[in-house]
């Protein structure tokens, strides 16, 4: 039988108890392992990576409560259940103080073990995956820090708006992480534990755009079969993030304009109105000054919506911060696509601090993303570049080189082009450049080349 269960070390001297907890565990889909004795399951522990264990507190040759203290001290966290005999109730509670999750008394029913076991892998599920979740929210967020002036004043600036309700209009070319910072504003908030809500207002007609913020009720138009709560809705107590607002229809602009002063909608189709409370943060990449000047967006909008502007710089406005933005995409997208990628190299380097980053950090980081899966590693080197990035740095204006750099920068895209066409064969690449191979290798040392 296929088994889609934990893996669950039982140790108790009773081969009685041993083989009602294994069969009543298998039953319920998790593989066992089985132990004897305290040594055993310490055996069974070095082997093996349970993620629950259910531990005889009084065997002979080792308790359970020294068992336990052993995997704490290997750096186990995983739950451990103490099972007790009448009348060991106290080492039970000292069981608990050292680090057990539970303690079930002899003698037990099947369906007791099923109950524990469930909630304990449960909980270390959750446990799971709110440190996934940590993790993923630091790495998210560090795209946000650096060097750059403009980058420290946005954050500082969003984390002093994060204190209060007032709307934010976040403002920056596309890909410069205009809704990781709003997700940022919201872990700032006090709203962090309640619902964040993403809308796209690109590419949603009038109709879907509305029924999406403010949902709709059944029957309202064809298809609408059931009543739907809008994001604005669902939102409720958190905060909604609109991105590319100056794409809005007039009629949208007009409800979204009502909303922020009442605080209230009604659905598509409805009569009665919907109270909520939600922050709003919204973003563009288009110029909203201009396009109320030009009539193509609400001029009163404009102004409740700008009541907090953020300005996000773009990548080349902060080109000190693309090393270490660089070195951490090589981190997480080699960890990602488990190859083995540990930096990258100064020349490699050199042509992504030249380039001008129309796509910003989501460029930067689909690029890193293409070299690590697919380069020969351990270090990004220039022929694992795109072109563009590549003949972007050589086309640049050489008059503010000295000689000598711009002879050296010369020789070292000249080098590692040959060595990429050849495959990384020195020798042949040697006999292409008419030098001789120690030579050639002398000039890749000197130069900082990945050979």
């Amino acid at each position: 039988m296929e088994r889609n269960g934990e893996t669950i070390l039982v140790a108790d001297d009773d081969p009685y108890i041993g083989k009602v907890l294994n069969d009543r565990l298998q039953s319920l889909g998790h593989q066992v392992l089985l132990a004897s004795s305290g040594r055993m399951a310490l055996e069974l522990l070095d082997s093996h990576d349970p993620q629950l264990a259910l531990l005889d507190i009084a065997m002979p040759d080792l308790s359970g409560i020294k068992v336990l203290k052993e995997i704490r001290n290997r750096g186990k966290d995983f739950p451990v259940v103490m099972i007790t005999a009448y009348g060991s109730i106290d080492l039970a509670v000292q069981a608990m103080r050292e680090g057990a999750y539970d303690f079930i008394p002899k003698p037990f029913k099947p369906e007791h073990i099923a109950l524990v076991v469930q909630k304990a892998i449960e909980q270390q599920r959750l446990k799971r995956k709110v440190e996934i979740l940590s993790e993923e929210t630091a790495k998210r967020y560090y795209l946000l820090v650096g060097k750059n002036p403009k980058m420290n004043q946005a954050m500082d600036a969003g984390k002093k708006a994060a204190g209060t309700k007032t709307t934010v209009l976040l403002l920056g070319e596309s890909g410069t992480g205009k809704e990781l910072f709003a997700r940022a504003i919201h872990e700032w908030s006090e709203r962090k534990d309640r619902p964040f809500v993403a809308i796209n207002c690109v590419g949603l007609s009038r109709e879907l755009l509305e029924s999406e913020l403010f949902g709709h009720e059944k029957g309202a138009f064809t298809g609408a079969y059931q009543l739907k709560k809008g994001k604005m809705e669902v939102a409720h107590s958190g905060t909604v993030f609109l991105d590319e607002l100056g794409d809005i229809s007039a009629e949208v602009q007009a409800k979204l304009l009502r909303f922020i002063q009442e605080r209230e909608f009604e659905r598509v189709g409805g009569t009665k109105p919907v109270a909520v409370d939600v922050r709003i943060i919204a973003a563009t990449n288009r110029d909203l000054a201009a396009w109320v000047q030009a009539g193509r967006f609400r001029e009163d909008l404009y102004h409740r919506l700008n009541v907090v502007q953020i300005n996000l710089p773009s990548l080349r406005e902060r080109k000190e911060d693309i090393p270490e933005l660089s070195e951490h995409f090589v981190k997480r997208f080699s960890l990602e696509t488990k190859r083995n990628f540990t930096g990258i190299t100064r020349e490699a380097l050199e042509r992504l601090v030249a380039y001008d980053w129309p796509g910003n950090v989501r460029e930067l980081a689909n690029v890193i993303e293409q070299a690590v899966v697919l380069g020969q590693g351990p270090n990004i080197v220039v022929n694992d570049l795109p072109a563009r990035i590549i003949s972007h740095a050589s086309t640049r204006n050489p008059s503010s080189l000295s000689y000598r750099d711009a002879l050296n920068n010369f020789r070292r895209e000249l080098i590692a082009r040959v060595i990429g066409e050849t495959g990384g064969n020195q020798t042949a690449a040697a006999v292409i450049l008419g030098v001789h191979r120690k030579y050639l290798q002398r000039l890749i040392k000197s130069l900082g080349i990945a050979g």
